[in-house]
């Protein structure tokens, strides 16, 4: 090249087997698209909030036809995407990958029946979402505007194929749902039904929290946590719970962090700007102590 650059091109091509960094290309499977995800999590929306997504003209008469359609294009994108989610899980082992299509497919198929529950799920967040803000005028206003409606929709998606035992596919929609509405929920979490997050900045929750039903919590919550343990090689030890579990009923308001594997129980309010590791009572309310004048 007369840029003089072909060395760098050179040395920038060259495939290293010993590092993780470098994946390694199967001629014949493709890697996972995060533009593929995207346009399956479009039609998901689509499907699941019809009208507030996709096309806008659905009606009554056109509904079935609008579903049947995009059920149909979904999954053919989905089944690519999580085959290309096994083979990156196994892109080091030979055996089994003549059965990947098949599985696929499987586990898609099961996804897509999963849908109307998921949809249920996500109807009672939109309504405790209207419910608990005096500043929305309609439940259609909360599914167009509010970021934790997005954030919340993604994560049920990537909630179900994780645990469809579907790899790497969840983690990226979440990732993409984080970078969307900067709400970071890990696709592990365990969430109950009329969730509400209000605002959403900065708000992460943890892959084995577990949330009750009717919980809110504000912009930058954290439900994290604490210190890892480590093996006798000092790594941190891979899938240990180390997360909080939040009861029913409970309020979290805005930048409070609870940390680690502690129960916050039912009906309990953890005020803003409170740093939480201990066991929470049920209907405990923890708040800033007020600081007296001399």
């Amino acid at each position: 090249m007369k840029t003089g650059l072909s060395e760098t091109i050179e040395r920038l091509s060259q495939a290293d087997d010993s590092t993780d960094f470098f994946y390694k290309y199967d001629n014949k499977e493709a890697m996972p698209s995060v533009d593929i995800l995207k346009e399956i999590i479009s039609l998901a929306r689509s499907i699941l909030f019809p009208g507030y997504f996709g096309n806008s003209n659905v009606n009554g008469d056109t509904l079935i036809y609008h579903i049947g359609l995009n059920i149909e294009k979904l999954l053919t994108l989905l089944t690519g995407q999580i085959k290309a989610g096994l083979c990156f899980e196994q892109f080091d082992k030979k055996s089994g990958r003549e059965d990947l299509c098949k599985t696929a497919k499987e586990k898609a198929i099961a996804l897509l029946k999963l849908l109307p529950d998921i949809k249920e799920q996500l109807h009672t967040d939109v309504i405790a979402a209207y419910n608990g803000d005096p500043a929305a005028k309609s439940p259609g206003e909360i599914i167009f505007c509010y970021p934790g409606v997005r954030a919340i929709s993604s994560y049920r998606f990537a909630n179900a194929l994780l645990r469809l035992g579907v790899p790497l596919i969840p983690r990226i929609i979440s990732e993409m749902a984080h970078s969307e509405t900067g709400i970071d929920i890990h696709p592990g979490a365990t969430i109950g039904n009329y969730f509400t997050i209000d605002h959403g900045t900065g708000v992460v929750i943890g892959e084995t929290t577990v949330i009750g039903n009717n919980v809110k919590i504000y912009q930058g919550v954290t439900l994290g946590a604490k210190s890892f343990p480590l093996d006798k090689d000092g790594n941190p030890i891979k899938g240990v719970d180390r997360h909080p579990k939040i009861g029913n009923n409970v309020i979290i308001y805005s930048n409070s962090t609870v940390l680690g594997n502690i129960k916050v129980g039912d009906g309990a309010i953890i005020g803003g700007n409170i740093w939480v590791d201990v066991e929470v009572p049920a209907g405990a309310r923890l708040i800033q102590q007020e600081k007296r004048s001399e």
